[in-house]
């Protein structure tokens, strides 16, 4: 289920996505097939995701191919807004991990937003 927020007759330029996550279970560790990066303590200038490299957000680098976060539909470059209801724009490195890495929760959810299919089809050409 998505929301488009746009300007009537303005190309979209990202949307929201909310994305469930089951974890995997593996011995005693819960999997969740992604890796994270960004934060308000990280450099935004490293974050490829970051437009103006002033964005200090929380990005999905990297999704596990036949993983959890891949069956779900999470994709390379989904800024995370929230996690289970908290807050993730102004969070650490380190907070989202932990929020996303609870051992009480065996589901994650997510609201994400994502570029548009247009704006990342213009910036392959």
């Amino acid at each position: 289920m998505s929301q488009t927020f746009h300007i009537p007759g303005q190309p979209i330029t990202a949307y929201v996505q909310r994305i469930e996550i089951k974890k995997l279970r593996e011995g005693s560790n819960l999997i969740l097939g992604f890796s994270i990066g960004g934060g308000i303590d990280q450099d935004p200038g490293q974050n490829p995701f970051s437009e103006d490299k002033t964005d200090k957000g929380i990005y999905v680098t990297r999704v596990t191919p036949g993983g959890p976060a891949e069956d779900a539909g999470l994709i390379m470059g989904d800024k995370i807004m929230q996690v289970n209801g908290w807050d993730m724009t102004m969070v650490t490195h380190d907070q989202a991990r932990k929020k996303l890495t609870k051992k009480s929760e065996d589901v994650v959810r997510l609201l994400v937003t994502r570029k548009s299919l247009e704006d990342a089809v213009r910036k392959s050409m």
